[in-house]
């Protein structure tokens, strides 16, 4: 594993990209930023984080002859590494928000920006970013968002929290050929937040209407079942869920 330490970068997963195209770098090279000037989410959302007390990174992970149609099994080995390693560091109430933030006691303590660059019908590699809220104690306009500190009353050391991580993600990616797809989502959906509860969905023309997730189909699309249809599919910009 390399890891590039910057000290102020505008995005880790936009230098890393850039990086896979102009050099030949070694699988599982990660980028870790001090500071991040303009960090991406999903959807075009941004990610804040403070200089010293967040973590913001990206992760190169080359595979060979992952199927196009299983690349959603990358999010979720991530994000279930992310989890493990939280519990591991004893982090209370872990889930993940469909599709992948990473909440502690139904607060935001992470987020996941994954881009896959295809081959084929296979995956050749992906630039994986992620962010975490570690020893913030302050969140402007954000009352979702919170901290590992926040969650716990304790203040962590930056590099054992990234190494923790690192360590279980790359432990996930490093598996997917060995791993069953069924038994990863199994893993996964036991993460989902709010699974087998009633929760409130909202569609991007602002329609409110009441579900309940069941889990997640083989391309990563949201199952709700609702009072119209025994189960009905999403994709991330269909509908978001309101708490």
């Amino acid at each position: 594993m390399d890891i590039i330490k910057l000290n102020a970068i505008d995005s880790t997963n936009t230098y890393l990209k850039q990086l896979v195209k102009q050099t030949s770098i070694v699988d599982q090279t990660v980028v870790v930023a001090n500071t991040q000037l303009s960090g991406r989410g999903q959807m075009g959302n941004g990610w804040v984080s403070k200089p010293g007390q967040s973590l913001t990174f990206s992760l190169f992970k080359a595979f060979n002859k992952l199927s196009v149609a299983h690349q959603f099994s990358i999010s979720m080995a991530v994000a279930i590494g992310i989890a493990h390693a939280l519990n591991q560091l004893n982090i209370p109430n872990i889930s993940i928000k469909w599709p992948n933030d990473i909440l502690s006691a139904k607060k935001k303590i992470g987020g996941i920006l994954i881009e896959n660059v295809l081959e084929g019908s296979c995956v050749k590699y992906a630039v994986i970013g992620i962010g975490i809220n570690v020893n913030e104690t302050h969140f402007l306009n954000l009352p979702q968002a919170s901290s590992l500190k926040l969650e716990t009353g304790k203040t962590f050391n930056l590099d054992e929290v990234l190494q923790t991580i690192l360590k279980s993600v790359f432990g996930n990616l490093n598996n997917l050929a060995k791993k069953d797809f069924s038994e990863l989502k199994q893993l996964y959906e036991n993460y989902l937040f709010q699974k087998d509860m009633v929760s409130v969905f909202e569609t991007p023309e602002t329609l409110r209407f009441n579900g309940i997730i069941k889990g997640v189909s083989d391309i990563g699309e949201l199952l709700v079942a609702t009072e119209n249809a025994p189960l009905q599919k999403f994709q991330l910009k269909e509908v978001k869920l309101i708490y």
